[in-house]
């Protein structure tokens, strides 16, 4: 009897051994996996945010851009060129020359 209890735990752990073998592998493709998608995942994210920087970058010039022409609208030689493209107006004695079309 004594045979009998130790070839069954004998058999036993060898059945125990092989469950947590297969636990353990089946942790380690999850993990793998699950490695591989955070991976795809930070890629994503980097490119995501290599685009927003370069529009901040983007924005930012526009930003000066609109600064200068805040600016240039402040000043005289603006407030003439609008009068004489847009309403006509000339400085008086001022002549115009027209061409014939």
């Amino acid at each position: 009897m004594a045979r009998k209890a130790a070839y069954r735990r004998k058999r036993q752990n060898k059945t125990g051994m092989l469950l947590v073998t297969t636990v353990v592998l089946m942790m380690l493709i999850v993990v793998t996996v699950k490695s591989v998608e955070l991976r795809e995942k930070r890629a994503t994210y980097m490119a995501r945010e290599e685009a927003l920087m370069q529009e901040i970058e983007a924005e930012e010039a526009r930003a000066e851009e609109l600064a200068e022409y805040e600016k240039y609208t402040q000043t005289k030689k603006y407030v003439e060129e609008i009068a004489k493209e847009k309403l006509g107006l000339v400085y008086e004695g001022e002549i115009i020359f027209k061409d014939e079309r």
